[in-house]
């Protein structure tokens, strides 16, 4: 099913959501485009906060309330990252739910390339849906009205499509492109979430922010044990839920008969000596 859907997306993203991300990024000059970026990653930075707090680092979490705040008023609502230069130096982190369950040992679950989505598992599609309903749910409107979702999601989709373009391109020509999209997601995915515990290649801080969090150029590289961990217990997980094999009945095998043994041989002649008796002429 994952395989049907990345070919169908694939098609509908060369027909369709190529050319408007295209068009957009020509449409919208740079400082427009990064404006809206910003206000964006602003209006989010209240569930990030409440992340870390969850993941008991109320460094960081003070941290993004500063940002939020910065941004909010020196930065004019949030479309101008004044935060993250000096003399402020509070640089953009991501989180969130998702990150929150795997930092407390919640595996992620199926892998799953879904409509537009994309690339997810159970864990993290569940810590998205939860993300993205926070600010409605908690602020209300305008946050909660169509006209204002409808948009913000588009713009939204629209940045993400083309900041990912170079790692969809290099994607599309590797030799079997869906298991290396699966692939590259899941090693990302298991590398945030040591970073979160100090371990890894991004615990000094992700500098990258595109769906994946390392150069698309390492997915030709073996996959690691960690990830061989991950596929291991996903395809176990499959296997659970498909139950166990019917059982086939064989037919019992006829008894072979002996093989024929060579006769035995005739026992030695015995010889049996009698007394003549000669007659008395």
């Amino acid at each position: 099913m994952n395989e049907k859907s990345y070919d169908v997306l694939q098609s509908v993203d060369d027909a369709f959501v190529g050319p408007i991300a295209s068009g957009y990024q020509k449409a919208v000059p740079r400082p427009a485009r990064m404006a809206l970026r910003n206000f964006i990653r602003n209006l989010r930075e209240p569930v990030v906060a409440v992340a870390y707090l969850l993941e008991l680092k109320p460094g960081k979490a003070f941290e993004t309330v500063g940002r939020f705040g910065i941004n909010s008023t020196i930065g004019l609502a949030g479309t101008i990252d004044v935060a993250r230069s000096k003399p402020f130096n509070l640089p953009y982190r991501q989180n969130g739910l998702a990150n929150v369950l795997g930092y407390y040992g919640v595996g992620p679950g199926p892998y799953l390339f879904l409509p537009l989505v994309g690339p997810t598992t159970v864990r993290d599609l569940f810590g998205l849906v939860v993300d993205r309903l926070a600010l409605p749910l908690a602020v209300g409107a305008p946050f909660n009205k169509a006209w204002y979702a409808i948009p913000i999601n588009i713009v939204d989709s629209l940045d993400y499509r083309n900041e990912a373009d170079e790692d969809f391109q290099r994607l599309r020509k590797a030799a079997d492109p869906y298991s290396t999209y699966r692939r590259v997601y899941l090693q990302s995915r298991f590398d945030q979430i040591e970073a979160l515990h100090g371990r890894g290649p991004l615990a000094k801080g992700q500098t990258r922010y595109g769906p994946f969090a390392r150069p698309i150029g390492a997915a030709a590289d073996p996959v690691s044990a960690a990830e061989k961990r991950v596929i291991e217990k996903e395809d176990e997980a499959a296997d659970a839920a498909a139950g166990p094999a019917p059982m086939v009945e064989t037919p019992a095998a006829e008894p072979t008969p002996p093989a024929p043994t060579a006769p035995a041989p005739p026992p030695p002649p015995v010889f049996i000596s009698q007394p003549v008796v000669q007659p008395i002429p």
